[in-house]
């Protein structure tokens, strides 16, 4: 049974903090669906995953082309991903299941913790997955590195 991570990110933004959770992931040896609400945000951060990391390359597709399933990264609008993540990051509230926690290693949520409304989607979400009997943590990084504040067992 996975466990939903939640990020509160209020020092970097989406575009920094993703691809460093992406590589983590990736070392992890996952395939990854990164789910968003907005197709138009989505393309955005397709665009920003080919600028980053300078040094290296992670290997990325929007869905909906011919190779779907074979992409270790997958950014998607929908909750189906071909490519069969073992780990799911949403944005943008995007939502999840407690049942697709239940399926996966990992859920990261990602949420900008400047943005007053998607704070208050991301304790509705905390909510409702404990409340399920989901494990989550919560992790912030407001002292400038991330330190788990909160654990809900499930």
């Amino acid at each position: 049974m996975g466990a939903a991570y939640f990020y509160h990110l209020t020092r970097r933004p989406l575009e920094q903090t993703l691809p460093v959770l992406l590589e983590k992931a990736r070392s992890a040896g996952w395939r990854i669906a990164v789910r968003g609400r907005d197709a138009g945000r989505l393309d955005w951060l397709d665009e920003r995953l080919w600028l980053h990391p300078e040094e290296g390359f992670l290997p990325h597709g929007r869905a909906g082309g011919p190779h779907d399933a074979a992409q270790p990264i997958l950014l998607t609008d929908r909750t189906e991903a071909a490519n069969d993540p073992a780990c799911v990051m949403t944005i943008d509230g995007a939502e999840i299941t407690p049942e697709e926690i239940a399926a996966l290693e990992r859920v990261c949520i990602l949420f900008d913790g400047n943005d007053p409304e998607a704070v208050q989607r991301a304790r509705a979400q905390w909510k409702s997955l404990s409340d399920a009997g989901c494990a989550a943590q919560y992790w912030s990084e407001e002292s400038g590195r991330w330190e788990k504040k909160a654990e809900s067992a499930g």
